[in-house]
């Protein structure tokens, strides 16, 4: 898929963008000829420009000779579209993983929101199309939030999706692609590392509400949709993993074993849903199983991939209320990803809470 090929990933310093740059440099894809992380952190990008090559502090051949070699680095904001342009110059595979994502900041600052998460697509589109540069693909990466949205990161990210899929209508030259997921297991900001460390530090374990359920997906899991997308996706698609769903209490249960650890109910934050939905009720009547994973086609009919009215794929909305799991397969799962402590047995602790 990318072998020879000059790819670049923005927010390739986020928590999805570190693991994918990793894979693509290990050849998961293809053996690349280049891969450029582009970011406005500084500070992150330095740190994993060090850690790659293996040193502790950096010195004028680290930051420099990196340029000549195949993981590359360039500082830069997805809202500025001359940013955008510099970056783009000579590449052929675009992974777009820059967003803001925490739902309560989102709320709170809804314009940055909007600049990143929607303009920042539209840099991407318009630089491509205005300056035609041959770039072949892009894969747009998303969230369940954007599903029937009722938080700012959610409206901002089904804007993305369809700026993106707008574009595969607008560029036939380059077969533009969206994932959409859950919530990534130990990602930067996602309820499990919350959870961690609110443990580590003797509790209380704070949940928003007992009823809450979230699908649950590895960074590694991740990476193979957007793979997956990327060798067998059509323009305007976008692809949906099946994945695992959990209660959040259950989650919560698992992870405090037999510690003795409080626990209390906050309410649901700013912008929260109850549960999440991958697949709308609406999208269903556009859905095709392919393997593991659900292909959305495109709504506009000049690019639609799937007859509207047939058979359904997904006999019904792909929510993780309906997904979810027990506590057994909660706790085998975070098992699994190596999140439970085993020194600390499960037991009746919270138990009645967390019902």
């Amino acid at each position: 898929m990318l072998e020879g090929k000059r790819v670049l990933v923005t927010g390739g310093t986020g928590s999805l963008g570190q693991v994918l740059v990793r894979r693509l440099l290990r050849g998961d894809a293809g053996e690349p000829e280049s891969v450029l992380v582009f970011s406005r952190d500084e500070a992150k990008q330095h740190q994993m420009r060090l850690s790659y090559q293996n040193l502790s502090a950096s010195t004028d051949e680290v930051i420099y000779e990196n340029f000549k070699r195949k993981l590359r680095f360039r500082i830069g904001d997805i809202r500025s579209y001359a940013d955008v342009c510099a970056a783009l110059m000579g590449i052929d595979v675009v992974f777009n993983a820059a967003a803001l994502k925490q739902v309560p900041t989102c709320e709170y600052f809804p314009e940055q929101a909007v600049a990143t998460n929607i303009h920042g697509a539209e840099n991407l589109v318009r630089a491509i199309r205005d300056l035609r540069l041959p770039v072949e693909k892009v894969v747009a990466i998303s969230t369940d939030k954007a599903c029937k949205p009722v938080n700012v990161m959610g409206l901002t990210k089904a804007i993305m999706e369809r700026v993106f899929i707008a574009a595969a209508l607008q560029i036939p030259t380059t077969r533009f692609l969206i994932v959409r997921y859950g919530n990534v297991i130990s990602s930067r900001g996602s309820v499990i590392p919350l959870f961690l460390e609110q443990i580590r530090q003797g509790g209380p374990v704070t949940i928003t509400d007992l009823g809450m359920t979230r699908f649950l997906i590895s960074l590694e899991q991740a990476v193979d949709t957007v793979f997956v997308a990327l060798q067998e996706g059509k323009s305007g698609e976008t692809y949906v993993p099946t994945c695992a769903a959990a209660s959040v209490p259950d989650i919560a249960r698992a992870l405090i074993g037999g510690r003795d650890i409080p626990v209390i109910v906050t309410g649901i934050r700013p912008g929260e849903k109850l549960h999440e939905i991958l697949i709308s009720e609406e999208e269903m009547r556009h859905v095709q199983r392919r393997g593991s994973y659900y292909a959305i086609s495109a709504m506009l009919p000049e690019i639609a991939t799937a007859p509207v009215g047939l058979p359904h794929d997904l006999p019904f909305e792909y929510s993780s209320k309906a997904a979810m799991g027990d506590f057994e397969a909660t706790r085998g799962l975070l098992a699994a990803n190596g999140l439970l402590d085993p020194a600390h047995s499960i037991s009746g602790a919270n138990e009645d809470l967390l019902r």
